[in-house]
C-alpha cells in the first residue's frame, strides 16, 4: 500500500532517471560499456554519430554520477579507459528489459 509521498517519491524518482537517462547518448554509451572497458576512440566508434566533444560531454556527466570511471594508464603509452562502476552495472537488468520491451513493443508497428 502506498501513499502520497511514496507515489511523489517514486514519480520523482522515475522522473528522474528517464531525464538522466533519456539523454541523449548515455543509454547507448553504458550499453557499449556493459561489453567490458572500453577506450575513447572505441567508444567513438561504437556509438556510431557522436561527435569527441559530445562524447566527452555525456562520458563526464556519466562518471559525475558514479556510472562510469575514467582510468588512466601512464604507459607508454598513455591509456584512457572508461568501464561501468558497481552503479553503472546495477542497471543492466534494467536496460535489458528496456531493450526487450521496445523489441517486442515498438518495432512491430
Amino acid at each position: 500500500m502506498s501513499t502520497e509521498h511514496d507515489d511523489f517519491v517514486c514519480g520523482a524518482a522515475l522522473a528522474r532517471a528517464f531525464d538522466f537517462l533519456g539523454k541523449r547518448w548515455n543509454g547507448l554509451i553504458l550499453g557499449t560499456l556493459f561489453a567490458g572497458p572500453s577506450g575513447f576512440a572505441e567508444l567513438r566508434r561504437a556509438v556510431g554519430g557522436i561527435s569527441d566533444s559530445v562524447l566527452a560531454e555525456r562520458l563526464a556527466e556519466l562518471s559525475k554520477a558514479g556510472l562510469v570511471v575514467r582510468t588512466v594508464d601512464p604507459g607508454p603509452p598513455l591509456a584512457v579507459t572508461y568501464s561501468l562502476t558497481p552503479a553503472g552495472q546495477a542497471l543492466l537488468p534494467a536496460l535489458r528489459e528496456l531493450t526487450k520491451w521496445a523489441a517486442d513493443n515498438l518495432f512491430q508497428r
